[in-house]
């Protein structure tokens, strides 16, 4: 085939999580919305979770558990390490499956928790693009510290963490396992092994935007010279120009959306408080019943979010007592909830997705940080972008009931609630701004797909 007739192609490697593979499913969409072919390369599984639209082709690559779990794996070192070894083979048989088929790949763009993708890229004649799935501050942090500029552990009890562009950082503001690297070994080196080679990246990304943390971005960008192409929202929630994106086409879980959506469609405009805390964090049976307290003792009504592994940490008999004021599932579509009129505020755990979501859906937040960023995500929501109330732990890590009420009612009653709604709905249009054409991150993606053309006749 003539080089002028090829079409540029990429793919797109997340790792296995719903927090990873949405966003990065959602950059596959808007490139091949622009006239790429996109590729989704995800493990044997979570492929069947892959519902994208005909315009993401999905393809298999091997983490070493094709017939079983990866839970099986036992430590995240151990899946690290085999994901490694098997899907850098499988990567590579990927990639010259494509190019004996005719259309080569251009571009992999790799979950910057795979670096070993880079050089399986590299080693194929085709480009390689990390893709970061934190904010611009988390990645800041940690490219401070693969710089040297930072060391381990990082003492911030007598006084903050400064960094140039990056408010000061207390005690309960940093990730946690800098505090104490022996808490999660495996973790901290798969977030550090995303500078590892990253010099030698073609393109890296990251899923946040200007508007939003152009400072943050800044600071790190000699160590992590990232594009901001966020929010990877689907478009149907931001700029409306991918016809028919209103999901990000990936649920390891069954949402059951049409029955949450009937239930809010009885309730009054911002009445309802709308409580998830993502797919991976575990709350303890405390902090779960004092959860329940603080919801059913607002004047609010309530839907929560509770996997199925979690539920039997709701006090007994609490959700039959709620009928009526409360709604209890275990999975739902959050999108379409937080878009919902009825919703008026988001109790979060503050991963980074949800946290776009809050911001980019225009919904004020209550902030239930657990662990790693999620407690950096936490400050900048209620002091930095003045979106929300972080609730207080008490000495042994637990939001009390009375903090929690306390926050519920400075969000849905309080006198703050004026100005927390009137800065969500900035950012939702700075959000909009950005992902609309000719926003800075539509501009971006696009001098992107530019380069990946230009490429193609190289």
């Amino acid at each position: 085939m003539e080089k002028s007739n090829l079409q540029a192609h990429v793919i797109v490697i997340p790792y296995p999580s719903q927090g990873h593979i949405n966003p990065l499913l959602q950059f596959a969409k808007r490139l091949a919305a622009k006239g790429v072919r996109a590729t989704l390369a995800t493990t044997a599984n979570t492929m069947q979770s892959i519902h994208a639209s005909a315009a993401v082709a999905v393809a298999p690559i091997s983490d070493g558990f094709d017939e079983t779990d990866f839970a099986k794996a036992g430590k995240e070192g151990d899946y690290l390490t085999s994901i490694r070894d098997h899907g850098s083979q499988s990567l590579a048989k990927l990639l010259h499956t494509f190019k004996s088929a005719g259309s080569p790949v251009t571009c992999v763009i790799y979950d910057a928790f795979f670096p070993w993708a880079l050089d399986v890229a590299h080693r194929h004649g085709a480009m390689a693009a990390a893709f970061f799935t934190n904010s611009a501050a988390v990645c800041a942090i940690f490219s401070h510290i693969s710089g040297g500029t930072i060391t381990l552990p990082v003492n911030v009890d007598d006084a903050p963490l400064i960094l140039p562009g990056l408010p000061p950082l207390n005690a309960c503001d940093v990730p946690t396992f800098i505090r104490n690297p022996s808490s999660y070994p495996a973790y901290l080196a798969m977030k550090l092994s995303q500078f590892s080679n990253l010099q030698n990246a073609d393109f890296v990304f990251a899923n946040t935007f200007h508007q939003l943390e152009r400072q943050e971005a800044k600071s790190a960008e000699k160590n992590w010279p990232a594009k901001l192409v966020g929010p990877m929202v689907p478009s149907a929630y931001l700029d409306g120009r991918i016809e028919g994106d209103k999901g990000y086409g990936a649920s390891l879980w069954k949402p059951l959306s049409e029955q949450c959506a009937a239930w809010l469609n009885t309730k009054p405009r911002e009445s309802v408080i709308y409580v998830s805390f993502g797919s991976m964090v575990s709350l303890t049976s405390k902090q779960m019943e004092e959860m329940a307290w603080a919801v059913n003792s607002s004047t609010s009504y309530f839907l929560w979010v509770v996997r199925e592994t979690e539920s039997e940490k709701l006090p007994p008999g609490f959700t039959e007592s709620v009928k009526g004021k409360g709604l209890i599932v275990s999975w739902c579509n959050q999108l379409e909830m937080l878009a919902h009129p009825a919703i008026g505020c988001f109790v979060t755990h503050c991963g980074w997705n949800s946290t776009l979501e809050g911001l980019a859906l225009g919904v004020p937040m209550v902030a239930l940080p657990q662990w790693s960023d999620q407690v950096t995500d936490a400050k900048f929501i209620e002091e930095i972008w003045g979106v929300g109330v972080r609730a207080k732990e008490d000495e042994f890590g637990v939001a009390g009931r009375e903090e929690l009420l306390y926050c519920l009612k400075q969000v849905m009653e309080g006198e703050s609630r004026v100005k927390m709604r009137s800065n969500a709905r900035k950012w939702r249009e700075l959000a909009i701004q950005a992902a609309d054409e000719g926003g800075t991150s539509d501009t971006a993606i696009n001098e992107f797909v530019m380069k990946l053309k230009i490429a193609l006749q190289n």
